[in-house]
């Protein structure tokens, strides 16, 4: 059974951290090696209160031994707990742990004691118990190579006395660490100090790692691999994402709270560690919001865009895009961008992005030759098993959302779509507060209703009453729809308005039914290889030709988001109107569709319908745009 992950903590405990010995050298470039051949794997294991303890795992090993070494080791209580690795709950097997992962423990049951709290060994048990560096990054890609110099820059400067600073803007805990020379060359933020997290040093506090976030689509806790996703994604540092890894960390200058309310940090600082993302320092003069947006050069906005497209950037603001001036002769006046803070991408549902280039004047310019070029050659499929190689804590959400919103990049910009009209098509409206989906949304519910259709008609079509497992739900309105499928007057008059599968449609988001088909337990994994869609001229079926009938400039599948609700997270919740910062207001997300509840056979099929099904679109916003262009033209064209 899946823990709630909307339980309020009801204790936050101190976070103490202990790590078993893991053997000499910084990089444990030798030991890796060793663990190898013997079948041995180093991992780190946080609670969902921040503590993390590393320890070395043996092939005879499992969740319970792990589970023991921890009670024994941190004091912490392990019963009615759960062991995951991403998505998987791990119980006798652990195959699937690679070397260098982060597990997660979390409690089924949130009520903690204060009487058992989380205790922190002495600075002299820490040095008896671990013989490794500070820092030890999470992965030995080749692409960490430069993260690796900047490891070794900072140890030293340790070493000499040299200490980190505190962030104090934002509201999550990040530090500064410096080199000898005492300039800032990383920028570190603890994953247990993330808004809402246990020891957030600024007193956003009340969930446990793993609960729903800042955004419900992105539990707390797991903004950290996130970042470290956007620089892989970046390939050939095509968007100029700064190095990035995850790595587990340890130094005094972290902050642990006591007591409930999570405004008391310890008084006596003491050596502790964190799993944190670890992301180099850009010097810059300025951010996007404190200089003029005109002189940004075309292909920079563009390269961004492709990229927060790519990783549904839900928080693209003006303050987490970098700016530096360029120095040398004929360089008067330019500028380069260094976009940063991508902790808030990859969501485990759609939701509604935040590109702040949406309306700058570059993002209408269609993309070069050179850009078409580096979007035709992107593969969702490769970039979704390089993150699993890389990341394989990622969450399986995560990649079909990476997957969906790169295949409708590659289609767009190969219809002739701008970046601008890209991103206004992923965008929700809000009208008379009450947002409606995307046009992105509304392909993808019409892409559900036919394979939901399909399995109608198909005599396999026995649907189970299980309930897919997963975490972050949805709260069960009581709202019941059960229109006629087979009414085609009803399907003419509302295109979108009905459940998919003739299920029970909990709320007016339209939320797919959870009560999907279970696989035979000895399935043979399907795999989706990415394939063009099809021409423009396609022969498209009866309900895709509903697409088509739609106004996309009046979408009328709405939902009352702040109605006769309170919003989850009081200020930090409040409704809205139009687009929004995390920095700023963040309304309870909706969710009109999940893409996790889909089994393999069932996502291929979508993405097939999905790909069918965008053209259209594309055919009605290319229409939409050209018409608010020619009002524009005229409008402006009678000012003198």
């Amino acid at each position: 059974m899946s823990p709630n992950l909307d339980s309020p903590v009801q204790t936050q405990m101190a976070v103490a951290l202990f790590k078993s010995p893991l053997g000499g050298g910084e990089y444990h470039g030798n030991s890796r090696m060793e663990r190898k051949s013997t079948g041995r794997r180093r991992v780190f294991v946080q609670t969902d209160t921040g503590c993390v303890l590393g320890m070395e795992l043996d092939r005879s090993d499992n969740a319970h031994t792990v589970k023991r070494r921890l009670q024994i080791a941190l004091n912490v209580p392990t019963e009615e707990s759960s062991l995951t690795f991403g998505d998987v709950v791990l119980k006798n097997d652990l195959s699937s742990v690679r070397n260098d992962s982060p597990l997660l423990l979390t409690r089924n049951f949130m009520h903690r004691s204060s009487s058992t709290p989380c205790l922190s060994p002495t600075g002299r048990d820490v040095q008896q118990r671990d013989q490794s560096g500070p820092i030890e990054i999470l992965g030995n890609s080749c692409v960490f190579a430069k993260t690796r110099l900047l490891v070794k820059e900072i140890v030293k400067a340790i070493k000499n006395g040299v200490e980190p600073l505190p962030v104090h803007s934002g509201l999550g805990g990040g530090y500064f660490f410096r080199n000898s020379r005492g300039e800032s060359v990383a920028i570190v933020k603890p994953t247990d100090e993330e808004p809402f997290a246990p020891n957030n040093p600024k007193g956003f506090v009340g969930k446990a790692l793993g609960q729903p976030g800042l955004k419900r689509s992105v539990r707390v806790g797991e903004t950290g691999f996130r970042e470290v996703a956007a620089y892989l994604l970046d390939y050939d540092h095509f968007a100029n994402v700064p190095a990035t890894a995850l790595v587990k960390i340890t130094h005094s200058i972290f902050n642990v709270n006591d007591g409930v309310n999570g405004d008391k940090p310890h008084s006596k600082k003491k050596l502790v560690s964190k799993i944190a993302s670890f992301q180099q320092f850009i010097p810059h003069d300025f951010d996007a919001s404190d200089y003029g947006t005109s002189s940004f050069p075309v292909a920079a906005v563009h390269r961004i865009g492709i990229l927060d497209i790519r990783i549904f950037n839900t928080d693209r603001h003006a303050g987490n895009l970098l700016v530096r001036k360029l120095d040398g002769v004929g360089r008067f006046g330019q500028v380069e961008l260094i976009p940063i803070d991508h902790g808030l991408c990859l969501p485990e549902t759609l939701e509604d992005p935040y590109f702040e280039w949406i309306h700058w004047p570059q993002a209408s310019i269609p993309f070069s030759e050179d850009e078409l070029e580096y979007i035709e050659k992107l593969d969702p499929v490769r970039d979704s098993e390089m993150l699993k190689s890389e990341l394989p804590m990622i969450r399986e959400a995560c990649l079909r959302v990476l997957v969906l919103s790169t295949i409708f990049l590659k289609e767009a910009a190969a219809y002739g779509l701008c970046l601008a009209e890209i991103g206004e098509m992923m965008s929700r409206e809000f009208r008379r507060g009450e947002e409606e989906p995307s046009e992105l949304e509304v392909v993808c519910l019409e892409a559900r209703r036919m394979i939901a259709e399909r399995e109608i008609l198909s005599p396999k079509a026995e649907v189970d009453e299980e309930e897919f497992q997963f975490d972050i739900d949805y709260e069960d309105a009581g709202y019941d729809f059960s229109p006629n499928m087979a009414s085609e007057d009803f399907m003419t008059r509302n295109p979108f308005q009905f459940p998919f599968g003739g299920g029970n449609c909990r709320t007016q988001l339209f939320k797919l039914d959870e009560s999907i088909e279970e696989e035979e337990s000895e399935e043979e994994e399907t795999s989706f290889n990415y394939v063009p869609a099809p021409a423009k001229n396609v022969s498209e079926s009866k309900l895709s030709m509903s697409l088509k009938n739609i106004t996309l400039g009046d979408r009328k599948q709405k939902h009352p988001s702040f109605s006769g609700t309170k919003p989850e997270n009081g200020d930090l919740a409040r409704a809205s109107s139009g687009h929004r910062s995390a920095n700023e207001q963040l309304p309870v997300s909706s969710s009109f569709l999940k893409l996790a509840d889909m089994n393999e056979e069932e996502w291929r099929l979508f993405l097939e319908k999905f790909q069918e099904l965008l053209y259209p679109a594309f055919d009605k916003r290319k229409s939409v745009t050209v018409g608010q262009r020619q009002i524009q033209r005229l409008g402006t064209s009678c000012q003198f």
